[in-house]
């Protein structure tokens, strides 16, 4: 099996770039001109591979042919895709939160006012949201654990709640 060259005369490659210039503007027309350059190469990709086709008669009217073949399954994909709801991911949407030493302090001192006010809780308010939102045991079985009602340790979680709040919030 030997190395076999495709020798390409001159006009052919001038009625060829002349096909492909006309693809271009075919396909820029409708999607932009960035776009479309992507677009040509994939239809020169189309046609390179039906290159020994000696059935095509006119490769204008098939380069046409791909290229609306090619557009509608870009089309297609896109409804799929949904790409015009996209939103570009800019650093504005997603702020990064520096940890700077004041930052860390500020954490310390708001934590240490949450263990204080956490204290001056009654002893049954305390356990059961620390029950709660420390074990994560649900309403149900920190009732079961006191021997109180699920609306008795709602009543205490809501106590502790505003308790904090308050507290924090000062």
């Amino acid at each position: 099996m030997g190395l076999r060259l495709s020798v390409i005369r001159p006009r052919e490659a001038d009625h060829r770039d002349t096909v492909v210039g006309a693809v271009r503007d075919f396909l820029a027309r409708r999607v932009g001109l960035q776009e479309a350059e992507d677009m040509v190469q994939e239809v020169a990709l189309r046609l390179h591979q039906r290159r020994g086709d000696n059935r095509i008669e006119s490769l204008e009217s098939y380069a046409f042919q791909v290229a609306r073949s090619v557009l509608t399954d870009r089309w297609r994909r896109e409804a799929v895709r949904q790409r015009e709801a996209h939103v570009s991911l800019e650093d504005y949407h997603h702020p990064v939160e520096e940890i700077s030493p004041a930052r860390v302090l500020e954490g310390k001192q708001r934590l240490a006012s949450v263990m204080v006010s956490l204290r001056d809780l009654p002893d049954r308010t305390r356990q059961v949201f620390v029950l709660h939102r420390f074990e994560e045991m649900s309403y149900a079985a920190i009732a079961s654990h006191f021997g109180i009602s699920v609306s008795a340790v709602e009543k205490h979680i809501m106590k502790a709640i505003r308790h904090l709040s308050a507290c924090v919030g000062e």
